[in-house]
């Protein structure tokens, strides 16, 4: 072959080569761009919309640790407001962490028909797409009804509730527990307890697949805040002066304005709480929501009145803190059927409520356990009371679902004993686990503060400042 004949030879090749390379790049692109549209096409209109829906309501979840900081502050004395206040502000931050590293795993990831009581995969978000409902992620969190949002927002609505039920406890022991074991605590409850029971309901687990049903957490997050709240009272004992020969002994809150406030907060929170739980409201999902805020409201707006009248006639004055806890006692109560029954079975609902947290409050005191805000009363006693109501109240013409109708409504017993199971079980873990971990932060960094510190006031004692400091004179 002569030096004409290779170049030719060479040339040929070279335009082959190009212009297979040039089909191959077509190819890439086209490709790419499938792709690009198929990705495109997953964030349609209504995932929008849904995607804000859920952040919208996850960030009024997230103002009420605003609202039960000023709860728990305004029912407590000022000398201990600014320990209250760092313990809502920061239970947040440490939730934010103590939930990505490990608590929404074990409570969302797929545990497979062979673990139903935690999740094992998808560390920290990891192997998973953030794209709306696609197959990576629902691979991982196989278990949980997406509603087609990204997996980032969901994390994030999932990561306000956990902080909620660690916040519950903070009011708990107000007043006499060291800043630091509450800390540690919070890392505990949020990063392994919390996650665990909340597997079993909302995660696939062994008490979603019995048949029971939560809608928004009445279980999940209040009683779980309560019994891990009971289990820190249990081992700390009554603040110093609150119980004299036997008696319980009446220790106001230093401010009612602040309390309002706290209530008023947690009211407008609860619309995020509990309607933002459909997870969407585009298409039906606008007619469920706008039953779920009616419930909500109907719910409170019982608790409240029947809580401040029956105070009225049983403490002979319509006393204000009894007031707001029935207003609480009524949302807590109506978050695990508020989907799942009518409106006029909310105000019932509600008014049990009311009823029950003033005879809650009186019954702690009379135990000698001691509640400096009455949070036992509105989350653990209405937390398990909502979830009963379930059983006895549901209805299958409701929005949300249920699969069956609760005893009121020729349903029998068997919804009911399903509930009581689940309250029974969770109940039976948290307070057990609780009391473990908190012998344990005791025997390591203490719990209690000294009397003299108590005394004083944590303010002072713990954080070095003063809610309400005197004006300094040179």
């Amino acid at each position: 072959m002569n030096t004409k004949t290779r170049l030719a030879v060479g040339v040929c090749a070279l335009g082959l080569l190009l212009a297979q390379g040039g089909s191959i790049w077509a190819q890439g692109e086209e490709a790419a761009g499938d792709a690009a549209a198929e990705s495109a096409a997953l964030w349609t209109t209504d995932v929008a919309v849904d995607t804000l829906w859920v952040l919208v309501a996850a960030f009024l979840v997230f103002f009420m640790n605003a609202g039960f900081g000023c709860v728990e502050a305004g029912f407590c004395r000022a000398k201990s407001a600014v320990n209250i206040l760092g313990k809502n502000f920061v239970v947040f931050g440490i939730s934010s962490l103590a939930f990505f590293f490990f608590g929404w795993t074990i409570m969302f990831s797929d545990g497979g028909a062979a673990n139903q009581y935690m999740g094992t995969t998808g560390w920290m978000l990891q192997g998973a797409d953030n794209s709306p409902a696609t197959d990576a992620y629902q691979g991982v969190y196989s278990s949980i009804a997406w509603a087609g949002i990204p997996l980032y927002a969901k994390f994030f609505f999932q990561l306000v509730f956990a902080g909620t039920a660690a916040t519950i406890v903070s009011g708990c022991v107000a007043e006499r527990i060291h800043y630091k074991s509450y800390m540690v605590f919070t890392v505990f409850l949020v990063a392994l307890s919390y996650p665990i029971t909340g597997h079993w309901i909302w995660g696939g687990g062994w008490l979603q697949e019995l048949g029971m049903w939560d809608f928004a957490g009445s279980t999940v997050v209040h009683c779980v805040g309560g019994w891990a709240g009971l289990a820190g009272i249990l081992l700390l004992g009554p603040r110093i002066g609150k119980y004299r020969d036997g008696k319980p002994r009446a220790i106001p809150g230093h401010s009612m304005a602040l309390a309002f406030l706290g209530g008023m907060i947690l009211w407008l929170g609860w619309f995020g709480f509990n309607p933002g739980s459909t997870m969407g409201i585009s298409g039906e999902g606008a007619k469920v929501v706008a039953h779920l805020v009616v419930t909500t409201n109907m719910a409170c707006a019982s608790g409240l009145l029947v809580a401040t009248l029956l105070a009225w006639g049983m403490l002979g004055k319509p006393d204000f803190s009894m007031t707001i806890n029935g207003a609480l006692a009524g949302l807590v109560a109506i978050t695990a059927p508020c989907a799942f029954v009518s409106a006029t079975s909310a105000v019932i609902i509600g008014a049990v409520a009311g009823a029950l947290v003033v005879l809650s409050v009186l019954c702690f005191d009379r135990l000698q356990i001691d509640d400096p805000v009455g949070a036992l009363s509105v989350h653990l006693t209405n937390g398990i009371w909502g979830t009963l109501s379930v059983g006895l109240f549901a209805q299958m013409s409701a929005p949300g679902g249920i699969d069956r109708e609760g005893l009121f409504y020729g349903g029998g017993f068997t919804l009911l004993g399903y509930q009581l199971v689940g309250v029974l079980a969770v109940g039976a873990f948290t307070l057990v686990g609780s009391l473990i971990a908190w012998t344990v932060i005791k025997a390591a960094v203490g719990l209690r503060v000294d009397s003299d510190a108590e005394r004083r006031g944590l303010d002072l004692s713990e954080m070095g400042m003063e809610a309400y400091a005197p004006d300094m004179v040179d």
